[in-house]
């Protein structure tokens, strides 16, 4: 399976499906045909796109995502598929009970592989790690210290050297780029997730009631860092308020290209996701205890 991603941009467009194919047809007579078994996420981000049901339908059944932008860009909906799984109702119903003490056991680690993840960025962009790595054995079970914050405030400072950089998703300078890259990002989780036999929307720590993506979230956090160290190299050829072109967004989406070391081997960032979520269903199902991450000490440079 190839997974590509289509981002409709540019120009208007109407979108079918034929024989197993997208069919992306644009109104200046150009156009594109993706099979969508290798279809991973749709990106719909024009005015002037026409689609129908049965184009999404297929996409979903097919396990592929759709996240819809509006007029700036700004991703502001994402569509799961939610049976993707032949044992769904059992994955689903261990991840609604799975208990307390579970679930905070499971989100210490997620924090510790996130700063790990931010440490070794720093160490690649700026040749150190500015302290991070000595929070690690402080985050314990639920991280009541709020160890995340902490590394988040120094990470943040360094990153883009700059002391009055913030994480903000309305500003419009890089903080575009870092919204874009973590749109799909989710959306590339949530996939994974269904794909298990999750439900994206019951947290291991995110649960806000207006969040139906909020395991995602919780699983995307030690990955986050490939996006930020992407955004740090496209800062050398754009400015932090450049238009997001077809280009900019084309460069972006490099780091989805990044192999992470999983289990001994060099694997895709689609693969190491899908791996994780396999993991995190078997912690539910009380077959292991820890969930599948990259081992960020050896990440690729």
């Amino acid at each position: 399976m190839i997974d590509h991603i289509v981002d409709v941009t540019q120009r208007a467009a109407r979108l079918s499906v034929r024989y197993g194919q997208l069919i992306v047809e644009a109104a200046d007579g150009s156009g594109c045909s993706v099979p969508l078994a290798d279809l991973a996420v749709l990106i719909l981000a024009n005015a002037q796109i026409s689609l129908t049901q049965p184009v999404l339908a297929a996409l979903l059944e097919a396990g592929g995502v759709c996240i819809v932008c509006d007029s700036g860009c700004r991703p502001i909906g994402l569509l799961a598929p939610l049976v993707q799984h032949h044992q769904q109702t059992q994955r689903l119903a261990a991840q609604a009970r799975a208990p307390l003490p579970v679930r905070k056991r499971l989100w210490k680690q997620i924090v510790r592989s996130k700063i790990a993840a931010q440490a070794r960025t720093l160490e690649q962009v700026h040749g150190e790690d500015f302290g991070l790595r000595r929070l690690i054995p402080l985050v314990r079970s639920g991280d009541p210290a709020n160890v995340e914050a902490q590394a988040s405030q120094r990470y943040w400072r360094r990153l883009f050297a700059d002391a009055q950089f913030r994480r903000d998703p309305d500003r419009t300078d890089q903080n575009r780029y870092l919204n874009y890259g973590y749109a799909v990002l989710r959306a590339m989780t949530a996939r994974a997730l269904c794909a298990a036999g999750l439900h994206p929307s019951l947290g291991i720590h995110h649960h806000r009631r207006d969040n139906p993506f909020c395991l995602a979230d919780d699983l995307m956090e030690p990955f986050r860092p490939l996006v930020d160290r992407r955004v740090v190299e496209l800062l050398r050829h754009y400015r932090p308020d450049a238009e997001m072109s077809p280009q900019l967004k084309a460069d972006l989406l490099a780091f989805l290209q990044v192999r992470l070391p999983l289990e001994g081997e060099k694997r895709t960032l689609f693969d190491v996701l899908a791996r994780a979520a396999t993991s995190l269903a078997d912690v539910f199902l009380k077959n292991r205890r820890r969930l599948l991450l990259p081992d960020w000490n050896h990440a690729a440079e």
